[in-house]
């Protein structure tokens, strides 16, 4: 069996921030609380989990300790997956992959409009005259309290580390891979496409309102990357235009189906991927803490 359900009461400790992650967790029944800080007298509680959510993934994608104490705040039961049985439990429950990906997807969405608030309000204070700055203080205030809970857990991910691990898979043959020339689009904004990419050799651009006034360059991408994961977690149009900009570009293109495929045949890829998107969640938090970090040694006195 590559997983265990356990219970536990209202009230009960399920994983304890800093403790070193072996496992994760799937809450199947009942509603878990998210906290920060929870041994001190006043902890912050970040947010909530409902069943069907998964947990403590992100400790043993990268090697990290928990960064939060999950709490029951009913009776709840989960599913503990032990890492060395996390190969297995992803060829018993091939569905529980994209699931997984919806999870991390999500979290990913919501830090990103975090900090996109965040540098909207630090625009608006670096604009404002003092009375602004005051009516401000209810943002302000968010900020800084996000900021106080995580400034000591800003640990840098290693992405040229991920990219040297996959380094060694990419020519495994497992995937549908292609070559593209300078200048050819791998997909286009508005477009709907169930897939995501990874980049073998060359580079990739990610641009927005692409040859309009408004065009804009996001992102460039080397090899190894991995890019459009949306396509498979939202199932909603791009977002921006992906282009070839180097002289050629080897692409490979992995579908859902591809995915419960790859967890039999090359489950080294389908961990690299999860830990890609763990990677891009945590490092979005450490930006969204940077700005918080900004905003309360500049205006904490609001």
């Amino acid at each position: 069996m590559s997983s265990v359900e356990k219970s536990f009461r209202k009230g009960e400790i399920i994983m304890k921030e800093g403790d070193v992650g072996k496992s994760f967790f799937k809450l199947l029944e009942g509603k878990a609380g998210v906290y920060a800080d929870y041994a001190k007298k006043n902890p912050f509680r970040l947010g909530f989990l409902n069943a069907g959510e998964f947990f403590g993934e992100m400790a043993i994608l990268e090697e990290s300790p928990r960064s939060a104490t999950i709490v029951a705040e009913t009776a709840v039961t989960v599913a503990e997956i032990p890492e060395n049985e996390m190969t297995k439990y992803f060829r018993e429950n091939p569905d529980q992959i994209i699931e997984l990906m919806k999870h991390l997807g999500n979290r990913i969405q919501t830090m990103a409009a975090d900090y996109a608030e965040s540098q909207v309000l630090l625009k608006q204070l670096k604009d404002s005259d003092e009375a602004k700055k005051k009516s401000l203080f209810s943002k302000i205030k968010k900020h800084i309290d996000t900021y106080n809970v995580n400034k000591n857990k800003m640990n840098e991910p290693d992405g040229k580390a991920l990219r040297a691990e996959f380094d060694k898979l990419k020519d495994d043959k497992t995937g549908d891979i292609k070559n593209y020339a300078r200048g050819t689009f791998i997909f286009k904004e508005g477009k709907i496409e169930n897939c995501m990419y990874i980049l073998h050799n060359g580079n990739v651009s990610l641009v927005s309102d692409f040859r309009t006034k408004e065009e804009a360059k996001l992102k460039d991408y080397e090899a190894v990357s991995f890019f459009g994961e949306m396509g498979i977690i939202s199932g909603e149009p791009r977002a921006a235009t992906a282009i070839v900009e180097s002289g050629s570009a080897t692409v490979e293109t992995v579908s859902p189906e591809d995915l419960q495929e790859l967890i039999k045949t090359c489950p080294e890829k389908i961990e690299l991927i999860l830990r890609h998107m763990s990677y891009r969640l945590r490092k979005l938090n450490i930006d969204f803490v940077n700005a918080c970090k900004e905003i309360t040694e500049t205006y904490h006195g609001y």
